[in-house]
């Protein structure tokens, strides 16, 4: 019998489902590489944009911290312009259909993965002891995946943690 924890995992990945294939694939996809892309682009670049912001800002923390969030934002605003041309271009060609179809898989696979990093990072955590742990239906099946997942990708908390 399933148990709230087990509608919730159906409720995330459900609502994934369906938010991309309101979306499409190609939106889902290209905000997915955006958001990638802001945080390399953030990374690699805000200390030279914090030289820059020296006469404005004079906390070199807050100077550090403005540079991050002004390369973030301004990757994020080019990154949906961009999304939203290639968007229009996709619906002009007639393959909306198709693009939400790829969407609505997209959305699944992305559904799994939330829940499978969720009970990664609650195997952390003492909530395993808990009797909902182990009386839900689908949590051992996704303990399965997060144990496949890991010997496949390897272990990055372990490794952040050594």
């Amino acid at each position: 019998m399933m148990i709230w924890a087990d509608w919730v995992i159906i409720g995330i990945i459900g609502l994934s489902t369906v938010v991309s294939l309101v979306r499409g694939f190609v939106k889902e996809a290209l905000s997915l590489v955006t958001w990638v892309l802001a945080f390399i682009v953030a990374r690699m670049f805000y200390v030279h944009l914090a030289t820059l912001l020296e006469g404005l800002i004079s906390v070199p923390s807050v100077r550090l911290i403005a540079a991050f969030v002004i390369l973030f934002i301004v990757t994020l605003i080019i990154g949906a312009l961009l999304n939203h041309l290639i968007t229009a271009l996709v619906k002009s060609t007639g393959l909306s259909g198709t693009d939400r179809t790829l969407g609505m898989a997209f959305g699944m696979i992305r559904g799994v993965v939330l829940v499978v990093v969720v009970v990664a990072l609650l195997r952390l955590t003492p909530v395993v002891q808990d009797p909902w742990w182990s009386e839900s239906t689908l949590i051992p099946h996704f303990e399965k995946l997060e144990a496949w997942s890991r010997s496949v990708f390897g272990d990055p908390i372990a490794s952040m943690l050594t």
